[in-house]
C-alpha cells in the first residue's frame, strides 16, 4: 500500500505541475494579449491625437484665410468708398461750375456714367476677391476630410 500511495502521490505531483504549468501559460498568454492590447490602444489614441492636432491646425489656418480675405474686402470697400466721395465731390464742384443746363446735363450724365462703371468695376473685383477668400478658407479643411477619406478606407 506505500507503494500505491507513492504513486498516487507522484501521479497528484506530476498534474499539480502539470496544472500549475498550464495555468502559468494562460496566465502569460493573459497578460501578453491585455500588453498588446493596451498597446494598441495607446498606438489608437496617439494617432487620435495626431489627427486632432492636423484639424485643429486646418481650422486655424482655414480661420486666418478667411480673416485676410474680409480685411482685403474691407480695405477695398473702404478705398471705393474714399474714391466714391471724392469723386462725388469733384462732379458738384464741376456742376457748380456749368454754363448752361446742357453742359450740367452733359457733366452729370459723365459723372453718372463713370460712377456706375467704376461701380461695376469695384463689385468685379470684390466678388474675385470674395471667391479666392471661400476658395483659400476652405482649401485646408478640403485637404484634411480628404487625408481622413483615404486613411479611413486604407484601414478597411
Amino acid at each position: 500500500m506505500a507503494d500505491t500511495a507513492e504513486t498516487t502521490k507522484k501521479t497528484v505531483e506530476n498534474a499539480t505541475a502539470k496544472a500549475q504549468a498550464q495555468a502559468e501559460k494562460i496566465q502569460a498568454a493573459g497578460a501578453q494579449a491585455v500588453r498588446e492590447g493596451m498597446d494598441k490602444s495607446m498606438a489608437s489614441m496617439s494617432e487620435l491625437s495626431v489627427q486632432a492636432k492636423k484639424n485643429l491646425d486646418a481650422v486655424v489656418e482655414s480661420a486666418t484665410a478667411a480673416q485676410k480675405g474680409t480685411e482685403a474686402l474691407t480695405k477695398q470697400a473702404a478705398a471705393y468708398s474714399r474714391k466714391s466721395w471724392e469723386d462725388g465731390i469733384a462732379a458738384a464742384q464741376s456742376l457748380t461750375q456749368a454754363r448752361s443746363v446742357q453742359e450740367m446735363i452733359e457733366l452729370q450724365t459723365s459723372f453718372t456714367k463713370s460712377a456706375i462703371e467704376l461701380y461695376v468695376a469695384e463689385m468685379n473685383k470684390a466678388a474675385e476677391v470674395m471667391t479666392a477668400s471661400v476658395k483659400d478658407s476652405f482649401k485646408p479643411i478640403n485637404e484634411r476630410v480628404t487625408a481622413s477619406v483615404e486613411k479611413f478606407q486604407a484601414a478597411r
